[in-house]
């Protein structure tokens, strides 16, 4: 089957692309001298990939002693168990990752309890993958995306786990199916002159991960296995080297929960199948910070920069995208994975960070991880005990909350490049890496306000073309930040070295409030003839104060926007409330200019299309924007908004 696909939209690149320069040519010398092979002490052994025979006899142990009761409760919740496999096609959105997450949870429950019905409804959802002729879509990137990575590496799991089980021949079968699919995979991301990777982006680095554990579990019987492994490692070299330097992750933590998960995966079975450990990651012994600041109080909805969910439906429990993201009304946040972190680096802050969103009712896709990375030996930092704020440095990225508990008001500024300020020497170093920053919105220069248990101001969630508008920030005669070329990716040919002179220029934390300054002119197309976009945050005894200081080399109309979930009412004057319609209420006052124009209208999103044609979504109301704008066309605009956050709650 041909391995030609489309992108996530027409104007993306995920994965590699392949371009005229001939004398690029990558990763070859990274798979040759790069550590891929399986240990000599696991050749010819089965379960290796991530376990071995007396590891499962120690967790074994762990499963029925002192961690029976919450086991049992996990026992229970066993996909495979509950519904038979979807039949062929499988093809509705994600369906094909659940097949591969119920194929590895089955086989391990299988080895723990020994019970032969995990055994059968394991190979049951492995004979349904077999069937799949594509593994994800027929009609985008058909075996060669990310579902392709999630069959492989449940597969994977589970023919190294149930090894000895099965049969010859249904060794055979399965072998031959992970044989099939990996090369295809292989072959779809090789190296060859001129080709690039979008190394720093999930469509890259899901796949290859799931890649790497079929290969390390069919390693010595499938030859091309060998090379597999080879090209997932390579790759991995530059997915760790693009990968945050300050636990920020640029897709947003939509994302953080989809992607994070399967770097970790990597990691884990190239270290136990080849000893080579490389968790040494700045960007991964900081995540937890990520994870904690990115949490509404109260831990049910997240800040929501760059693609999360749909916005103000989410936050009314409504909608597909809530469904998924809270089965049962609890966020499935993947919390878990913090505990393998917590492990690996001794860390009792991680550990407490997983502990507290544990203590939230968070779950994860593949709560059976929990057994095997919860160390309950480390302490569990309390999160009192964690400063209630954090700049990521690196994104420019600021928190702030009064505290860790639900009633707090909590408060993000952003103001930063996507992939962070490390990214812009990186892309000259490394040729090979074109980068795709279609999840990461135009949203330079705008905050998101949360109290009491409401989301007063912010975002507008997955978008199939994000638009600046969407954000609370600045437009400049109408446009708004990054290339605006009607696509997914807002960024995509803008100038990172021009965006990298965007950020923060001012970070002031306190128990009593916080003063923060960003410069996001850089986040503007040159022709715009926008010079300074300073933005001062200041807060303190409940009101948040908004300065901006616009210049501009010709007159331009300049117009700022604010965001409610649910209405905006004009009162007096430059007097707005907005309103979340549930409940929750924030006073604005617009105090400099005193005459703007204003418009209140409904904030009108494309949400995402289906895969392949994302940019091509429906049209939808997400709540409602005020935008002011300064009369006539001037070289210096000066915006100050007052904002009584604590006088408008419930």
């Amino acid at each position: 089957m041909s391995v030609s696909g489309f992108a996530q939209s027409a104007d993306e690149r995920l994965g590699p692309a392949d371009s005229g320069h001939k004398k690029l040519n990558a990763l070859v010398d990274e798979m040759r001298t790069l550590k891929s092979q399986v240990r000599p002490e696991l050749a010819n052994v089965h379960p290796r990939v991530y376990f071995t025979d007396a590891e499962l006899k120690t967790l074994r142990a762990k499963a029925h002693g002192p961690q029976r009761a919450w086991w049992m409760k996990t026992l229970a919740n066993a996909r495979a168990l509950k519904a038979d496999p979807p039949p062929p096609p499988a093809e509705m959105r994600r369906q094909q990752n659940d097949v591969a997450f119920a194929i590895a949870e089955a086989a391990f429950f299988y080895k723990i309890e020994g019970d032969r019905k995990y055994l059968v409804a394991a190979k049951k959802y492995m004979d349904a993958a077999v069937s799949y002729d594509v593994w994800g879509y027929s009609f985008s990137k058909p075996n060669v995306d990310l579902a392709a990575g999630h069959l492989l590496y449940g597969m994977g799991v589970a023919y190294d786990l149930l090894y000895n089980d099965l049969t010859e021949a249904e060794r055979t079968k399965y072998r031959g199916c992970i044989a099939r699919h990996g090369e295809l995979l292989y072959a779809y991301f090789a190296p060859r002159p001129g080709r690039s990777w979008a190394y720093s982006q999930n469509h890259t680095f899901i796949p290859m991960a799931g890649l790497a554990v079929a290969a390390y579990a069919v390693y010595g019987e499938v030859p091309q296995a060998a090379k597999w492994a080879a090209l997932a490692r390579a790759i991995y070299d530059r997915t760790l080297a693009t990968y945050s330097q300050d636990g920020y992750y640029y897709e947003g933590f939509e994302y953080w929960v989809f992607s994070t998960p399967w770097i970790i995966h990597y990691l884990d079975a190239h270290k136990h199948a080849t000893g080579e450990d490389l968790f040494n990651q700045p960007g991964l012994k900081l995540t937890h910070l990520y994870a904690a600041h990115s949490l509404t109080p109260g831990g049910e909805f997240e800040f929501d920069f760059g693609d999360v969910f749909e916005g103000p439906v989410s936050r009314d429990r409504k909608g597909n995208d809530y469904e998924r993201s809270h089965p049962n009304g609890k966020m499935e946040s993947n919390y878990s994975l913090l505990y393998d972190l917590a492990r690996e680096y001794h860390s009792s802050e991680i550990q407490g960070v997983a502990d507290w969103m544990r203590s939230l009712g968070h779950t994860s896709q593949e709560e059976w991880w929990t057994l095997v990375w919860r160390d309950s030996s480390l302490a569990s930092k309390p999160m009192g005990a964690i400063e209630p704020w954090h700049r990521f440095a690196d994104h420019d990225v600021a928190y702030w909350r009064s505290g860790w508990g639900k009633d707090a008001t909590a408060i993000a500024f952003k103001c930063g490049p996507p992939e962070g300020h490390h990214a812009a020497a990186l892309m000259h170093k490394y040729p090979d890496w074109h980068v795709e920053e279609g999840h990461a919105h135009p949203d330079v220069n705008s905050f998101i306000i949360w109290s009491h248990g409401h989301y007063l101001t912010g975002d507008s969630g997955y978008a199939g073309v994000p638009k600046t508008i969407e954000h609370n920030t600045l437009l400049v005669n109408g446009h708004g930040q990054g290339s605006e070329n009607g696509g997914h990716d807002a960024w995509a040919k803008f100038n990172y070295d021009r965006l990298n002179d965007v950020r923060l220029t001012q970070v002031r934390f306190d128990r009593a409030g916080f003063e923060l300054t960003g410069e996001g002119a850089g986040a503007y197309a040159a022709k715009l003839g926008l010079m300074r976009y300073e933005r001062r945050l200041k807060y303190a005894s409940g009101v948040l104060r908004v300065e901006d200081l616009i210049e501009t080399s010709a007159p331009a109309e300049l117009t700022e926007v604010l965001h409610a979930d649910g209405s905006i009412d004009r009162k007096a004057g430059q007097q707005f409330v907005l309103r979340d319609g549930r409940g929750g209420s924030l006073p604005v006052e617009l105090l400099v200019p005193p005459n703007a124009n204003v418009k209140v209208e409904d904030n009108v999103v494309m949400g995402p299309g289906k895969p392949g044609s994302v940019d091509k979504g429906a049209l939808e109301r997400r709540g409602s924007r005020l935008m002011v704008s300064i009369p006539e066309g001037v070289l210096r605009g000066d915006f100050r908004w007052k904002i009584a956050i604590t006088s408008g709650q419930k």
